[in-house]
């Protein structure tokens, strides 16, 4: 009798948090689902129409003509190059400067604020400073001129594909920083006390104790920074317009240049495929990281 009294009263205290779980929940729950779910559901259908109003089912016609799209194969052969160089190279710099402000330096609180920075810069300023930069008569330009080595076209060469990397890797490196800061400060001292007293070295800390812990941050990261790596379309955007050069025509570009000419077909059929493929390889990653969770344990 007590112990169904006290399981009783259980189920009650449970069932009351969930109830107010959901209620703070609901707000944010309608919001993704209105703006998110539930548009994304219709392009999905819409992708398998040959029409958005009164259309008719047409399989995968939609997909075979994209696929068969010089402009998407292009489009999508870029954006991936553009995500498996930067996102690496992103996160070597971000563990590199999160070690570095992990030590006692002189200057660190300057270097957080640096690297924090670009976060709450606005979009339309960030835009303007790289336009200033690396304009025909920009900065840059002028500091080569002046040394004699010509100018050079940026984004409108082979070079672009440079420049938006190091946009990209500008405006997100702070926030990558900040995870990984927040992973090292969570591993035990202990542990290193203990290799330094077997007389273990720094390359065998790094190996063994540190980047071992800081390995379920490096998936977060890793992800977070293939999402981030689909968002400098913005900064692309405006600085290059809707046509930008070959080399940084990405899979945002063709989308929304499909919006603007109303095929909605193609468009839907485009975003379909891209989040199947982020999908694909987030699953990837959450089955990589539970084994080496499980690994760990």
């Amino acid at each position: 009798m007590i112990g169904s009294h006290y399981g009783g009263k259980l189920i009650k205290l449970l069932h009351k948090d969930w109830s107010a779980a959901l209620l703070f929940l609901a707000p944010s729950l309608i919001g993704f689902a209105v703006f998110y779910l539930v548009p994304f559901g219709m392009g999905f259908l819409y992708s398998f129409h040959d029409s958005t109003v009164d259309g008719s089912f047409v399989g995968l016609d939609n997909y075979k003509a994209l696929l068969a799209s010089g402009s998407f194969r292009k489009a999508a052969t870029n954006t991936f190059l553009f995500t498996s160089v930067s996102v690496p190279l992103i996160i070597a710099l971000s563990l590199l400067f999160a070690h570095l402000l992990n030590q006692n330096l002189f200057v660190r609180n300057w270097l957080q604020t640096a690297f924090v920075l670009p976060l709450v810069v606005p979009v339309a300023s960030i835009v303007m400073m790289w336009q200033i930069l690396f304009d025909w008569n920009g900065t840059l330009n002028a500091w080569l001129n002046s040394l004699d080595w010509g100018r050079i076209d940026w984004m409108k060469s082979e070079w672009s594909i440079g420049v938006l990397a190091l946009v990209y890797i500008w405006k997100n490196i702070g926030y990558n920083i900040i995870l990984f800061l927040a992973g090292l400060q969570n591993i035990p001292k202990d542990y290193y006390e203990t290799a330094d007293i077997e007389g273990a070295g720094k390359f065998h800390k790094w190996i063994h104790i540190t980047l071992v812990y800081l390995t379920p941050t490096m998936f977060f990261v890793v992800l977070m920074s293939i999402i981030n790596s689909f968002k400098v379309f913005r900064e692309t955007y405006l600085i290059a317009g809707d046509y930008p050069h070959d080399r940084i025509y990405m899979l945002q570009h063709y989308m929304n240049n499909m919006f603007m000419s109303l095929d909605v077909q193609k468009l839907t059929a485009a975003a379909v495929l891209m989040v199947g493929g982020i999908l694909i390889f987030v699953s990837g990653m959450l089955v990589i990281e539970r084994s080496f969770r499980n690994f760990m344990d």
